[in-house]
Order: structure tokens, then sequence, then C-alpha cells
């Protein structure tokens, strides 16, 4: 049980850490007002501290023929980090953090059944099953309930 302990714990700091990332885009976007700018900024400031943990790691710097073999819809992360971060910004001023944050975990959770089904993009198959539908859609009544 101890050894689950801890990658729930931060799995939960994750998920507080995007609150304050929205909040704080958020925030920076009404300052600055610019979305772009508010998400280039969240990413800058993201590839910097991704720089010094590489570095502490001493992560060695991929070769390029390591990545002339990765496919090209491997590197397309940061697009989709994107398009999270810029309707992030616009969505919870809109929304509200709770509201925002539970459609995003019902989105989350019906296209983690779909990818975990199929296998897409190298995910483990796990079938669908009555029980995850029932889970995904007490999930989504939730949502319903945040936003009342």
């Amino acid at each position: 049980m101890l050894k689950l302990a801890i990658p729930v714990i931060l799995a939960a700091t994750a998920g507080i850490s995007l609150v304050v990332q929205q909040a704080l885009n958020a925030n920076l976007r009404a300052a600055l007002n610019s979305a772009a700018w508010s998400g280039f900024m969240s990413y800058f400031i993201g590839v910097i501290c991704m720089v010094v943990l590489a570095l502490v790691l001493q992560d060695p710097v991929p070769s390029m023929v390591t990545a002339a073999r990765i496919p090209w819809f491997a590197w397309s992360g940061g697009l989709f980090g994107a398009i999270f971060v810029a309707l992030a910004i616009f969505l919870v001023p809109q929304l509200g953090a709770a509201a925002f944050f539970a459609l995003l975990i019902a989105g989350q959770m019906l296209g983690s059944i779909v990818f975990d089904h199929y296998g897409l993009l190298g995910v483990p198959v796990h079938p669908v099953s009555a029980i995850r539908v029932v889970g995904a859609a007490l999930l989504v009544g939730g949502v319903v309930l945040i936003r009342l």
C-alpha cells in the first residue's frame, strides 16, 4: 500500500499544479492583455525548467540519429500542450477552475477509455468494460453537479 501512496500523492500534486498554472496563466493574460504571450511565457519558463532538470539529471542530449528514428507524430506533444494551455487561458475565467477541470477530466477519461480499448499511440490495451463506462458516466455527472 505504501508503494502506491507516493505515486498517488505525486499524481494529485500534478493535478494541483495544473490548477495553479492555469490560474496564473489567466492572471498573466489579463495583465498582458494577450492569451498568446501568456501561453508563450508559460512554455518559455517550462522549457527553462526542463533544461535545468536535464542538466541536474545529467541526461545526454539525444543524437540526430536517434531523433531521426522517432516517428513525426511523437514530436507533436507540445502542440497538444499548447492547445490545452490556450483553451485553459480562455476558459478558466469563463467557467471557473472547478468546472473547467471537471470538464477536462471528463474529456480525459472518455479519451483514455478509447485509447485504452484500441491501444492507440502505443497505449497498452485495456478493453472497455461496463464498470469503466459507469465510472466515466459518474465523472460526467460530477461535471454537471459542479456546473450547477
